[in-house]
């Protein structure tokens, strides 16, 4: 297992340093506005019902998650999810936030074609993490067998595919998210820049999980894509 020391680890550090400094940025972000609080006096969560109900998401129901920043949209049972960070919060950041999943409620309605595709891909991300090292593994073991390596690394790319299908669903939510805080006048005009600045922080932590992704992809290539049979 020596192998995961080598001279290529660096890519697996340069990674990690980046997703380091993106999730201190968008933490710090959000910490920054969170001291901000909106001049309408609204929480996130009656954003949230607002935005939903406007769109004509009724249905969509408004549940507690425990965590920080564990705000999400469950498009499987239509609930959108808020941390109790976020949902009884009047700032600007957590307002920001809960739009923003509010966005993905809407993309699930208007059958977002990359969120369709992102969905699709969770069932083989997760087979393929948890089937890639072991067939490259034994492609080792058995004399470096190409083909069992090559597959290996094929089926831990499928992670890398999710990651960038990612982009334009998040990026996309986010666009959503502003142009409804703007538009129905939700936030003010002063308020809505820094809103978008908390999403474009947390954008930044998609980005560097792709780039994070697609320097693991690159390490496999490198120490094990150009071996023979033996």
């Amino acid at each position: 297992m020596m192998f995961f020391f080598d001279q290529t680890y660096f890519l697996i550090i340069i990674g990690v340093i980046l997703s380091g400094i993106a999730s201190s940025y968008v933490r710090s972000t959000y910490e920054k506005y969170s001291n901000v609080t909106n001049s309408k006096g609204y929480t996130a969560s009656e954003v949230s019902r607002l935005i939903l109900d406007n769109a004509g998401l009724q249905h969509v129901k408004i549940e507690a998650v425990k965590g920080d920043l564990t705000d999400h949209y469950d498009s499987s049972t239509d609930i959108l999810r808020l941390s109790d960070a976020t949902r009884h919060s009047r700032s600007v950041a957590a307002i920001g936030v809960a739009a923003h999943e509010v966005g993905h409620a809407i993309q699930d309605q208007k059958s977002y074609i990359p969120l369709k595709i992102r969905s699709a891909l969770v069932p083989a991300t997760n087979f393929g993490q948890k089937i890639s090292f072991p067939m490259i593994l034994l492609g080792v073991i058995f004399g470096y067998n190409q083909t069992l390596i090559n597959l290996g690394i094929i089926f831990f790319s499928v992670a890398l595919l999710f990651q960038l299908v990612t982009l334009p669903v998040e990026f996309n939510a986010s666009n959503r998210a502003i142009a409804i805080l703007r538009d129905q006048h939700i936030l003010t005009s002063t308020e809505v820049p820094q809103a978008k600045k908390v999403l474009d922080a947390a954008a930044l932590t998609y980005v560097a999980a792709a780039i994070a992704s697609f320097l693991q992809v690159l390490r496999l290539v490198l120490l094990f894509g150009g071996r023979r049979n033996n």
